[in-house]
């Protein structure tokens, strides 16, 4: 019986018609008025904010750039104690 029912549901269905796509100049358009209703959700900081985060942005930069520096420098010197050699 579950033979029966399963044939009848092959016999209705029928392939679909292939829609043909709009214009890919159309959809572009969809595509950038999407775009622009998504910029129009963002919520932009002020210069304020980003005048700040761009100071501790450098500040960690040269923070970690100065513990390299240092610790190279020191590293450097606890090899030249090793192999003997005074630089």
């Amino acid at each position: 019986m579950a033979d029966k029912k399963l044939e009848a549901t092959k016999a209705v269905k029928k392939p679909a018609k292939k829609s043909k796509k709009p214009n890919v100049f159309k959809r572009l358009l969809k595509y950038l008025g999407a775009c622009k209703g998504e910029l129009k959700k963002i919520s932009w900081p002020t210069a304020k904010a980003t005048t700040k985060n761009f100071g501790i942005v450098i500040a960690v930069i040269v923070a970690i750039g100065l513990f390299i520096f240092a610790l190279d420098r020191g590293l450097y010197a606890l090899l030249g104690l090793v192999m003997n050699t005074g630089a």
